[in-house]
């Protein structure tokens, strides 16, 4: 039991709750308002941002100091030292493999990239021009009919064939996804490639030729799924954890944490950054464009800066914007009218005082937007890339709250519709 406690005093009620308060390792602290019920009351928090929805081990972030930690284990060095898959192990099993881990581990991901041969006719039930999110939706979750023996989530080893599996597939039903828009053959995958090299591959690569990855793309590509690997208990994130919770599928529960992704509001932020690009249209226009962000009555706003959760940087756009210089450099884009406004607006908000002032930094989604761009990726495929690199962190949580205790996710509500009311037949209405 916790030795701090909290006293609520509540009009009408005769005596004051005593709440229990708990402390994290690092964090604020939490009052546990769960003996609120016994006394026929919720809290009420729109939307839970004041609300710890579950206890976890897995990432921790504090936004007013631009912190994020892997398992403890700051996003920097990871970015600077780690790869994707070398934090996929980190994130399920909680600490960093050695040599021999990661070999095994990777290893094991690489031998199960490809799908089972019939969901190739499950894209064929869908129009050409179907948003790969849709597909994504679709054919994740049609996962759980084709793998049957990594359904039990109560078997530990089910649970670990389950993350595997969508490690490994994710990418593939990606590339999958864009193939089939563009109207090509889908690309088998190499297992000779990295993670990032493999999915360039399925995305770019034609059965005629022998792929030719550029290692600075696949080493921009590999930063993109690292630093999009977990985000703590995000829309998506908490939708996975509130799906697991009745004991679904972890297939089902990934395409739910897709559907969450869809959404403009949170896995949108990229694909916007390059919508806004091309509404400027012209570096010309830049300083109308900015003095419309300035602008409180308009409502054009830049996106790609600043953050919500971030009050004074991100610290994944470091990161981004060292792989970002490197990728025009190799392709030889610093011409490219959409990159240029792109780099003039990044120079504007770290210089520009009004930006400085309000924190409108450029972010991990405005670099990432701009890397896809610059690879040949479609907008439409932004979120599908962000999907492929959460993937390990929807699974972590779901893997961590499945092995432990945890009850179905029940929310409630703050009534405000009709009291009672006696049904009228139709001809008396």
């Amino acid at each position: 039991m916790s030795d701090k406690k909290a006293t609520l005093t509540i009009d009408g009620m005769d005596e004051a709750v005593e709440l229990p308060i708990y402390s994290g390792t690092i964090g604020p602290d939490v009052v546990d308002v769960g003996s609120l019920t016994g006394k026929g009351m919720f809290t009420y928090d729109p939307g839970f941002v004041s609300t710890a929805s579950c206890e976890s081990q897995i990432t921790y972030i504090d936004g007013g100091k631009g912190v994020l930690l892997h398992r403890g284990y700051p996003i920097e060095q990871l970015a600077e030292h780690s790869d994707y898959l070398e934090t996929c192990y980190l994130l399920l099993y909680g600490e960093l493999p050695n040599k021999e881990q990661k070999e095994a581990f990777v290893d094991t991901v690489t031998n199960h990239t490809m799908v089972h041969e019939q969901l190739v006719h499950f894209f064929n039930g869908f129009r050409r021009d179907s948003h790969p999110m849709a597909i994504m939706c679709g054919v994740v979750g049609a996962l759980s009919a084709f793998y049957h023996d990594s359904l039990d989530i109560s078997d530990e080893h089910s649970r670990q064939v389950a993350a595997f599996r969508l490690i490994a597939k994710m990418p593939t039903i990606a590339a999958m996804s864009y193939k089939f828009s563009i109207g090509q053959p889908f690309m088998y995958p190499d297992n000779n490639m990295s993670y990032a090299e493999n999915f360039l591959h399925m995305m770019f690569g034609v059965p005629c030729e022998k792929s030719n990855i550029s290692p600075v793309l696949a080493n921009a590509m590999d930063k993109i799924f690292l630093l999009h690997a977990d985000h703590e208990q995000n829309a998506s994130t908490s939708t996975v954890r509130l799906a697991g919770s009745s004991g679904a599928n972890p297939f089902a529960c990934i395409a739910a944490g897709i559907a969450a992704l869809w959404g403009p509001s949170h896995g949108g932020a990229n694909e916007a950054v390059l919508n806004m690009l091309e509404e400027i249209g012209d570096e010309s226009r830049i300083d109308e464009f900015v003095a419309r962000a300035k602008d409180k009555s308009d409502p054009f706003r830049l996106m790609g800066f600043g953050h919500r959760v971030y009050k004074n940087f991100d610290p994944r756009a470091k990161v981004m914007k060292q792989a970002a210089d490197e990728v025009l450099a190799e392709l030889g884009l610093e011409d490219d009218p959409l990159l240029k406004i792109a780099k003039r607006l990044e120079q504007i908000a770290l210089e520009d005082p009004y930006f400085v002032e309000k924190k409108l930094y450029p972010n991990v989604d405005f670099y990432s937007g701009i890397i896809l761009k610059a690879i040949g990726i479609p907008t439409s495929m932004f979120t599908v890339i962000f999907a492929v690199g959460r993937t390990i962190g929807w699974i972590a949580h779901w893997h961590e709250m499945i092995s432990g205790s945890y009850r179905i996710g029940r929310p409630r509500q703050l009534y405000t519709g009709h009291d009672k009311r006696d049904f009228v037949s139709l001809d008396d209405r």
